[in-house]
């Protein structure tokens, strides 16, 4: 944690000033808003991915940089993608094709934006995809790591273009995809599986391991399959948690919305939560991993969303009893952070 105070969050803020300061010269009214909302709202998610950077490594700037990037891109699209001015799946998949582009630094560039109304946006979009670019040219494991990765981004990419569509269409695309792949992770609801492709951690573990210039495929086989599908299904369903209320009201598609009752919810974060520990003990510093699982969890959970919402406070209090030190440790912090960096 002293690592992340002196090191890490200075160095995201000095990051994610510099892309505030490219959206704002962005030309189309519309694209610059998204943009500029995007870091404002959401910047936290750059400072939550950036914990991968805490450990002890050389490349330590390089992935700072990459992590920020990359999430920028993230954050930007779901804002153009929830706050569309389209319902075009051509045009959710042509912005988020920018994704898998950022991920492959042999990608041609795209006119991202051609099945949508804006279109110029000053080249912000292709300045994120460059700077991913130009990072993953200097971790030197990354040829080892790239197909994994390019399978947790396919999935990304295919879950946001599903859930933005047309709300009467969404739920039945989102079951037809889930039949594709629910031989991947029988353990898991439709409605889970969704959720798990939604996270970028996998992703931002996948670049942390190609720092390693000794990696080899089983390696990175393990570690994949080690945060998907349990690690990225926790994140996701903790921020649809802490949400259900303001989806309810923005008549937002929610994954936590498809249980029987509050009971089967807890039941099954636990099991997801007990999972993921378990597949996090395959890979090497299995301690690092388990403190990310228990930050997830106190972060989402000591978020002020939870005490407005009676049946998430009574989910949140039963996930917290017994919780190991770490846990509250992370929890406390969380409230500190929150009172005195986000003002």
């Amino acid at each position: 944690m002293s690592r992340v105070y002196k090191h890490i969050l200075p160095e995201v803020r000095k990051e994610l000033d510099g892309w505030r300061k490219v959206a704002g010269e962005i030309p189309d009214l519309e694209l610059r808003k998204q943009a500029l909302d995007s870091l404002e709202t959401k910047q936290f998610h750059c400072q939550g991915g950036a914990v991968y950077a805490a450990i002890e490594l050389p490349e330590r700037h390089t992935l700072i940089k990459l992590i920020v990037a990359y999430q920028t891109i993230s954050d930007y699209l779901d804002n153009l993608c929830d706050r569309s001015t389209s319902m075009d799946p051509e045009d959710f998949r042509l912005l988020h094709q920018s994704m898998l582009d950022a991920i492959n630094p042999d990608a041609l560039p795209l006119h991202y934006y051609a099945f949508r109304q804006e279109q110029n946006d000053g080249g912000y979009l292709l300045k994120l995809v460059e700077t991913c670019h130009s990072c993953i040219r200097l971790l030197p494991g990354y040829a080892i790591a790239l197909p994994f990765i390019q399978d947790l981004v396919g999935l990304y990419t295919d879950l946001q273009v599903y859930k933005h569509i047309d709300p009467e269409l969404r739920e039945e695309a989102l079951l037809n995809w889930w039949s594709i792949h629910r031989d991947r992770t029988p353990q898991l609801g439709w409605n889970e599986f969704a959720a798990a492709t939604g996270s970028t951690v996998g992703v931002f573990m996948l670049f942390l391991s190609a720092t390693d210039p000794h990696l080899d495929q089983a390696t990175v086989a393990t570690i994949h399959s080690s945060y998907f599908p349990h690690v990225c299904c926790l994140h996701i369903m903790l921020d649809y948690l802490i949400d259900q209320e303001e989806d309810r009201v923005g008549g937002d598609l929610n994954f936590c919305n498809y249980y029987k009752d509050s009971e089967t919810l807890l039941d099954r974060i636990a099991f997801i939560v007990e999972s993921a520990r378990e597949d996090v003990a395959n890979i090497p510093s299995p301690s690092f991993h388990r403190l990310i699982i228990e930050g997830l969890l106190a972060i989402y959970l000591s978020d002020p969303k939870v005490r407005e919402q009676q049946e998430v406070r009574s989910i949140s209090k039963r996930l917290m009893r017994k919780s190991p030190w770490t846990r509250l440790f992370f929890f406390m912090n969380s409230r500190w952070i929150r009172k005195h960096l986000y003002k």
